[in-house]
Parts: C-alpha cells; structure tokens; sequence
C-alpha cells in the first residue's frame, strides 16, 4: 500500500483550493499564503498509514489496529518526552516508526503525562492549525486570535457568508482552519471544509452553509480573519528556521525495509541515549553485518546472522548513518541520525517577578533557536496567560546565555521553562521548572 498520498494532488491543490462546484474564485481574493495553508494542512490530514502492530495509544482509549489504514497523523501532543509531528520530526520520521514495530510508537505510551497525551508522535489542534499557518513553533489554540497576535480580527459575517479559506474558527480549548469554500456565480457561499486536529487523528468536515452558522452557534465559536500573515506570525516565521520542512514532508519517502531505529529514521537522539537498531530484513534478503559511520568515517561493523536487535549508545555528538551488508554482497538503504546535546539551566536563583533574570545554555550538533516561558501544567481556558517567547540571537548564542527581561512574566508561580534547539534531523527541547516569586 501507498503509506503517502498522491503526490500530484500537491501540486495541483491551489488549483483545487481556489476552484468551487464549476465556479473559480477569483484569485485576487485570495492570498499566495492562504492557498499555502490549505496545502499544508491537507499535508497532515490526508496522510494514509498502517500499523504493523497493535500498541500505538490512541488518547483516551484505545489502540490503532494493525494492519487497518488511518487517514491523518494521530493526535498527541507527545507530553513532555515525546515529539511533534512537524516541529520537532518530520513527517517521514513518523512513518518510518510506524514500519518498526519495536518503534517508541508502540513501546511508549504517553498516556496521562497531559491531559491531551497519547502516541509518541502525533498533533493537537493548535500543532495542526500552526503548522498550517507557517510557524515555526505550535502556539496554544487560545493564542491565535486579535488579544494576543497583530494582524488579524473577527471575520464579517460570524457566517458562512463572511468565510474565507485559511480563516481560523476558534472556540474555548479547541481551534480550525477552513480549507475550502464553495460559492454560486453571484459569490453566495453554499459549502465550507473544516479541518481540525481530533482523536484519533484528523478530521476534515464539509458542511452546508447553514450547517456552518449552526455549528458557530452551537460552539459559540469565533471566525478569525488574518489580515496580516506577517505581522501575525511576528518573528515566528517557518521559512527563518528549519521545522516545519514543508517540502521534505510533502515528498514521498522511501521507507527502509531492512533495518529502522527505535525513533524511526531521519532523527535526533541525544547524546549518551540509546539507539536500538531493528534489523529486520523484511524481504528476507539475508543480513549479514550492521555498519555504523560517523560523518562517513567507520564507527562499528558488527557481524549478524540474520534480523535482530542491536543497541548502541554514542557519546560524541555528529550525524550518523546505519546500513547493512546483505549475505550478497550489496548494501541496504541506510538510516540517518543525530547525536546532539542541549544542555541548559535557569541561573538566577531566586527569579523575582519584575525584575530580570539569566538562563544559560549551550549545545553541541545543534542550534539553539528558543526560549518559551510559560505557567507550568495545562492551561486554564478561563484565565489564560499568554506564554513568553525570546528568539534567541547569534549573540545569544555566542555568550550561551540570554537574559529574561523584567516584564516577561505577569504574575507569580510555578513556570515551565522550554528551551529549543534543532539540526536537520530533528529538534530536541530541555524543560525546567522553576518557581517565580513575590517581591519582598
């Protein structure tokens, strides 16, 4: 089975995009970076997958079946030790899990870590509809609209008839994307497609018009408008960092048959984890050596008599390949890795609301890109406080260190502190908790 959709229906979905039932919208209308949203977003949504096993936890119940195809990734958001699908892996990584059945996909489950946990890989939501959008890092479902970002307002009508695609609909806890609308000659709309992040994967929703305005009322949703994509996006931007790969996750991958990582392929491992190497040789083709290089230097050649399991853990940082020599003498297809470290902590002790404080950090293999500062646990939709996001410079990360300012925070507590870091394989982010304190 064909594990990735067609690949011509990328390149033909601004077309698709703009067309309705045998009318064409007027490409004026609509912006280059609303046709790129749609594109993205059907990314994620229209992926088809198997299970070659029972196990990947499915959130709130459950399991996927093996050997039954699932349209769009999973829902998860990860917890605390697991990746997202786009902003921390690429698409492929999850697919080349999903082929490995002693993958962390079906080894781990995230279940409880959060209250929106579940599969190691996966999306949520708000990680769907920022993907769509073009950002570099997920923003939270309640931070998409006017309280809290420039460029963008209250569509006119809270109707189907003031609908546009790449419109956000938002409700307390939850957020969407339009992705399609159809109109009559005279501009009258008659169907919008929704999208959205849901277990157990992704949904897509055609409603009528008047379907449309009763779903609004019923949720007591908000249709949001963005004006201006850049001055919402701000310094979030896709395109200045190098997650989400739109193009790499578009591309159809050719998955390896003979031997796949614990993480899946195409991934960062940090430094002194173990990396567990499935040589399966699914094709029975006969193995007869697992070799491991270092930027193309010869780590490891260890002799084997068939499939197996073979664990390594590495402690000098560098991108990594893995490939076996089958009993004919070829080579399979290889695996690519990273072997990063991040290493960070806050230095001010202890951090006193309004006033500055110091985190240092430092990291080998990798950038470090991020810092986001934010009320530790899930967050309070009634009360919601906005986290504090610091792009860090080449001065930054020069000096290993970047100061907090004095206003960043607006109130007491326990905080979570995120810093990020990324290469090309992947992105690794070290979490601190930390309490912040009353002035005296």
């Amino acid at each position: 089975m064909n594990k990735r959709f067609n690949l011509s229906f990328v390149v033909v979905l601004c077309l698709v995009t703009l067309s309705t039932r045998g009318e064409i919208v007027n490409p004026a209308d609509v912006d280059v970076w609303q046709t790129r949203a749609v594109d993205h977003a059907r990314i994620l949504s229209q992926i088809e997958w198997m299970p070659v096993a029972d196990g990947i936890p499915v959130r709130g119940r459950g399991e996927f079946k093996a050997d039954t195809t699932y349209t769009g990734v999973p829902y998860s958001n990860g917890g605390w030790d697991g990746r997202m699908i786009g902003f921390d892996i690429h698409l492929k990584t999850f697919l080349a899990a999903v082929e490995n059945p002693k993958s962390v996909l079906y080894t781990t489950d995230l279940r409880g870590q959060r209250r929106n946990s579940a599969a190691f890989y996966g999306t949520v939501c708000s990680g769907f509809t920022s993907y769509a959008l073009q950002l570099a890092m997920q923003i939270g479902s309640s931070w998409h609209g006017p309280h809290h970002r420039e460029g963008i307002v209250p569509a006119q009508p809270q109707s189907a008839q003031g609908v546009q695609i790449g419109d956000v609909l938002w409700f307390s806890g939850h957020v969407e994307i339009v992705t399609h609308v159809t109109t009559t000659p005279d501009g009258t709309v008659t169907h919008v497609r929704v999208e959205d992040s849901w277990p157990p994967t992704t949904r897509t929703k055609n409603y009528t018009d008047a379907q449309f305005d009763a779903y609004l009322a019923q949720r007591r949703a908000t249709l949001y408008r963005i004006t201006d994509h850049d001055a919402w996006r701000g310094e979030n931007r896709a395109e200045r960092f190098l997650f989400p790969n739109y193009s790499m996750d578009a591309a159809t991958a050719t998955l390896n048959r003979v031997l796949l990582l614990d993480l899946g392929d195409w991934v960062a491992y940090r430094k002194n984890q173990p990396v567990i190497f499935n040589v399966m040789d699914r094709d029975n083709s006969g193995v007869k050596a697992l070799v491991i290089k270092r930027a193309g230097e010869l780590i490891e050649q260890i002799t084997l008599d068939g499939p197996g399991i073979v664990e390594r853990t590495f402690t000098r940082s560098g991108d990594y390949t893995a490939h076996c020599i089958m009993k004919d003498g070829t080579s399979s297809q290889a695996c690519e890795f990273s072997v990063c470290a991040i290493d960070s902590r806050p230095v001010t002790e202890p951090v006193v609301l309004g006033t500055p404080w110091e985190i240092e950090f430092r990291a080998e293999n990798m950038k470090v890109i991020h810092v986001r500062i934010s009320l530790a646990g899930d967050p309070n939709y009634a009360d919601p406080v906005a986290p504090y996001s610091i792009w860090l410079s080449d001065e930054n990360r020069r000096q290993r260190r970047v100061t907090v300012p004095a206003d960043a925070l607006s109130r007491a507590g326990t905080m979570s502190i995120f810093v990020t870091g990324e290469n090309r394989y992947g992105r690794l982010r070290n979490r601190h908790v930390i309490n912040v304190v009353k002035p005296e």
